[in-house]
């Protein structure tokens, strides 16, 4: 038997437990990424109530407007899930439609956050200001950072897409990007969470 046709679509053996080897690997990195994540939102919870001066969270955090960056954060997660439904069922529209979605949603998010950004600017805090606005900015930056990333990944697959290079059996590329952009959101939410609902 040749051994090439026992090959997963993507080029990558799997397993023994059956699983690919790529999808495998980029767990393990999801991993250390949670590590990262959590070493920052650890060091915010633990410099929280430590700043000498102001502006403090409940001065500047604009908890509504969060909510609303964060439900289309979320939607976005959901438009994934329809993206890679059609390229795993060979429906080019909706594969590229939701696609495009999901760049558009994550770029919305992005413009919130570039606005909340200007609006501490303006209300004082900065990077440089206190405890608060350093944790605050460098946990929000990086996460922000990594938005960008998956917008610049779903724009690229997209564009593939465009060119007809997303066959369904080559849904694995769009699942491991879905992967990356889930663990974003879940991030988020953990952000959201302990940063604007727990003050």
């Amino acid at each position: 038997m040749d051994h090439a046709a026992t090959l997963p679509a993507a080029g990558h053996a799997e397993t023994a437990t059956g699983l690919n080897t790529f999808k495998v690997g980029f767990w393990v990195f999801l991993g250390s990424e949670t590590l990262f994540f959590g070493s920052l939102i650890s060091t915010y919870l633990v410099y929280k109530h430590q700043s000498i001066s102001g502006p403090y969270p409940d001065q500047v955090l604009n908890i509504p407007l969060t909510s609303v960056s964060t439900f289309v954060l979320l939607m976005s997660s959901l438009a994934m899930v329809l993206a890679l439904a059609g390229v795993q069922r060979g429906n080019r529209r909706q594969g590229l439609f939701w696609l495009f979605m999901v760049a558009v949603l994550g770029s919305t998010f992005l413009g919130f956050q570039a606005y909340e950004f200007t609006e501490f600017y303006h209300k004082g805090l900065t990077l440089q200001t206190n405890l608060f606005g350093s944790t605050f900015f460098v946990l929000t930056g990086f996460h922000g950072a990594h938005v960008t990333v998956g917008v610049i990944w779903l724009l690229t697959l997209w564009v593939q897409g465009l060119r007809g290079e997303l066959p369904p059996e080559r849904s694995l590329t769009v699942e491991i990007a879905g992967l990356y952009w889930h663990f974003v959101d879940i991030v988020w939410i953990a952000i959201f969470t302990l940063i604007y609902l727990l003050q």
